[in-house]
């Protein structure tokens, strides 16, 4: 299955706060907010929502596609992301502008503060999805991952055109995108994301119901962190999977990339809804052990071994039969 995977490409600088956010804000005073966190700790790690789901499919057996703009400072990233079945060939080089930064501050209780240096991302605009196709002969599933608002606008209304079976990961943008563009990212999607927070958003910048989203879309897979996931569909019953237990939180960041990333290896090896849920959910547990969302350990006993804990000896098995890390 030859999944391309669009979105945006960034370098993470990953920070921890001591105490919780929410004692920081006065009630009265959020019209004027001037606040300043003393960190204790500063991690850069390779990141950006495409890169984060195509090395997670890499490091899962498959060979995705990476579709996005970056800067002249990618040379060392793009080495690491081919060292782990990668294809970056349909990378775009920006002339003048640096790869994305993502900033992102978590306080004791795993909430965040985040701010996006766009940088070279705007350029993703440019790139066409028919090139890529040409390329590698064809594609069977196109993932539209948060990226510059013009070019997740562009990749998702070529798949229409040419037919491409696609994802709409819209995620992040959902809080800038008006209404109207959110609904022009979801018609027609064969596979839907959204955290629980973003579901909530998406009803709300449509003014769709819950109903409405199902008319339009294959299947709808809203995450909901420690709760698990929920996955629903026109064609299909809905399905309910609880998350891995027992998880020790060290930090989220590509969490929920992992969980797509696992969730799109499960459907590519011809599992059920249910079974590929399971993959996801695992894999976003290892990655929520981790600092870093391409830092994690990957490794078969150890992943069987969550598998069966959360999910019982049969779905470890059909998982780990399948899986070549």
């Amino acid at each position: 299955m030859r999944i391309a995977v669009t979105g945006s490409i960034a370098t993470d600088h990953l920070m921890s706060f001591s105490g919780k956010f929410s004692e920081q804000f006065v009630a009265d005073q959020l019209e004027n907010v001037s606040l300043s966190f003393l960190v204790e700790d500063l991690e850069i790690r390779r990141g950006g929502v495409a890169a984060n789901i195509s090395f997670a499919l890499g490091r899962m057996g498959l060979s995705p596609i990476l579709v996005g703009a970056v800067g002249h400072d990618f040379d060392d990233y793009r080495s690491w992301l081919e060292r782990h079945g990668v294809d970056t060939k349909s990378v775009h080089v920006s002339a003048d502008k640096h790869t994305a930064r993502f900033l992102c501050t978590t306080d004791q209780a795993q909430n965040q503060i985040a701010s996006f240096y766009a940088g070279a991302m705007s350029e993703a605009r440019e790139i066409e999805l028919q090139a890529v196709a040409d390329r590698v002969g064809s594609l069977d599933l196109v993932v539209v991952a948060p990226n510059d608002p013009a070019a997740m606008l562009r990749h998702t209304e070529e798949c229409r055109q040419r037919g491409i079976p696609f994802a709409a990961d819209i995620s992040q943008q959902l809080a800038i995108m008006p209404g109207e563009d959110v609904k022009q990212l979801v018609e027609g999607a064969t596979y839907l994301f959204t955290n629980e927070y973003e579901s909530s958003l998406l009803l709300k910048h449509t003014g769709w119901s819950t109903d409405e989203v199902l008319d339009r879309v294959g299947t709808w897979v809203m995450t909901h962190g420690g709760r698990g996931v929920r996955i629903e569909g026109r064609g299909h019953d809905p399905v309910s999977i609880n998350a891995v237990p027992d998880i020790e939180p060290v930090e989220p960041t590509g969490v929920g990339d992992a969980f797509r990333a696992g969730f799109l290896w499960g459907i590519s090896r011809k599992m059920s809804m249910e079974r590929a849920a399971q993959v996801g959910c695992v894999l976003a547990s290892i990655v929520l052990e981790t600092v870093g969302p391409q830092e994690y350990p990957l490794d078969r006993a150890d992943f069987s071994n969550r598998a069966a804990r959360a999910y019982g000896n049969d779905a470890a098995a059909e998982i780990e039969s399948k899986l070549r890390v």
